[in-house]
């Protein structure tokens, strides 16, 4: 739920983007025209249509919105919610702007949603609304492999994109590149290994990258590595789910909260999120959940007692009315906007350190551009250089397994290393290993300004500027 309707005083989510937005700006040497040029939304399309469904005609408002052109095509997710509004949308096709500019994917940003609840409809209802919102977008190029490209955003799978896929082909028959006009697609409609749980491993390698930094550290009060840091995780769905999941079993991690829509989890020993998820699947929520403390107010535990906090959810929930509460020194922000511009003022002059949601959450962005570019190529990645590379490195093995022989076997190498040196890279270890240089590359570039000037305070205000600067750039390029 968005926090901004019961709080008159609160800044809404879009006015939230632009004061983000104009803090960078004024710190910046650009032009009064290219500045404004930069922050405001093109263009919004508004679309209602009608589906025959139960024996009548039902009536559906969406909504696509092309926040800036300085590169096409332009990228960012369809949401299906009830919560869905003009505002909301063209407050994320601003962040997915400065989202592809940060993380360098060739793309403008854009966004959609549909007003309506996914639950309250069957497999076949939904995919007659899909297909009819996406028949409205498409025949006006807002679904379009070189125009904008959808990918899955909050209440979208797979499933919806697949349908939408299917959709473009049928009515652009000829397009070679179909596949290519939306992303986070199933492996068999074209999709790429690793989109699934791509924002959630973003999350991981942001943490990995802001713990590489011992500097960076010390400024939210801690030491060392990733290993043993307490994290609290608000919203258990796919974003949510794979970060804690990663953190936790592949970098130590102790993951002690949950919060969900129904109540919250805790255990200082440790969740096991794997177990918590089936049990989800199972139940529908987290109540008897056997291997933790079961909390019925799930929103209180943002602000537990924690190393990390991970907001995963929807935007808003750390707000005026909470933010004082909020006790974890580190703040990853795995949704986008989780932390309102007020409540964001505050936790800035307090110290607490924000991984913004422009860099953090990009990771699905990135996997994105990937995919796009393998239907763009018609070829899967690795397909090409796998097995020549395993034959090389096989070479190197042999020759040393001869060394070693000729030498009278005083040492040789251990089968586990050849297991590991002699297999290639398939799809999924690319796609980690792009969005993990991905990810570093972007935390280098964002933290510049924070470490290196006295006026900015924070990375948030250090990663807009930088998107800024490069999406100031690409107007430039064009004569502006």
């Amino acid at each position: 739920m968005t926090i901004q309707g019961t709080r008159p005083t609160e800044p809404s989510f879009r006015d939230s983007v632009n004061i983000m937005y104009n803090r960078a700006a004024d710190l910046m040497e650009i032009s009064p025209g290219l500045r404004k040029k930069i922050q405001v939304c093109n263009s919004t399309y508004t679309v209602r249509f009608g589906v025959r469904l139960r024996g009548e005609i039902q009536t559906f408002v969406g909504y696509r919105s092309v926040h800036s052109e300085h590169m096409e095509p332009v990228k960012g997710g369809i949401r299906f919610d009830m919560s869905v509004s003009q505002d909301e949308v063209e407050a994320l096709a601003a962040l997915m702007t400065f989202k592809c500019a940060l993380v360098e994917a060739p793309f403008g940003g854009s966004k959609g949603g549909l007003c309506v609840d996914p639950r309250e409809y069957d497999e076949h209802e939904m995919e007659l609304i899909t297909r009819r919102f996406a028949y409205e977008l498409i025949k006006r190029d807002l679904i379009n492999p070189s125009q904008n490209v959808p990918a899955p955003d909050m209440g979208t799978s797979e499933r919806e994109m697949a349908w939408m896929a299917d959709q473009y082909a049928r009515m652009a028959t000829t397009d070679i590149n179909a596949r290519a006009c939306v992303t986070g697609k199933p492996l068999n409609a074209g999709g790429i290994h690793g989109r699934v749980e791509a924002t959630g491993r973003g999350v991981q390698y942001a943490l990995r990258e802001y713990f590489r930094h011992p500097e960076d550290v010390r400024r939210a009060g801690f030491e060392g590595k990733l290993d043993g840091k307490r994290v609290v995780v608000q919203g258990l769905g796919n974003v949510g789910y794979h970060a804690a999941k990663f953190l936790a079993q592949e970098d130590g991690a102790r993951i002690v909260g949950i919060a969900e829509r129904d109540g919250g989890l805790w255990n200082e020993a440790g969740i096991a999120v794997d177990h918590v998820r089936e049990y989800m699947n199972e139940t529908g929520g987290l109540k008897g959940f056997p291997e933790a403390e079961y909390i019925t107010d799930g929103a209180s535990l943002i602000e537990a007692e924690c190393d990390i906090l991970i907001p995963a959810a929807l935007e808003g929930v750390v707000h005026l009315g909470n933010v004082d509460r909020i006790k974890a020194p580190l703040i990853i922000e795995a949704a986008n906007g989780p932390i309102t511009a007020g409540a964001d003022e505050r936790l800035r002059m307090r110290g607490t350190v924000v991984i913004p949601d422009l860099y953090a959450n990009a990771g699905g962005v990135t996997v994105s551009y990937f995919e796009w570019v393998k239907n763009l190529s018609h070829i899967r990645f690795g397909r090409m250089q796998r097995r020549l590379d395993e034959g090389r490195q096989e070479l190197i093995v042999n020759e040393l397994d001869r060394l070693s022989s000729a030498l009278g076997g005083t040492w040789s190498l251990s089968d586990d290393f050849k297991q590991r040196y002699l297999h290639g890279a398939d799809e999924l270890e690319l796609v980690r290993s792009g969005l993990d240089d991905t990810m570093r590359v972007a935390y280098q570039s964002m933290r510049e300004p924070w470490i290196e000037r006295e006026d900015v305070t924070d990375l948030r205000t250090s990663a807009y500027m930088v998107a800024i600067d490069r999406v100031a750039q690409s107007y430039r390029a064009k004569g502006l």
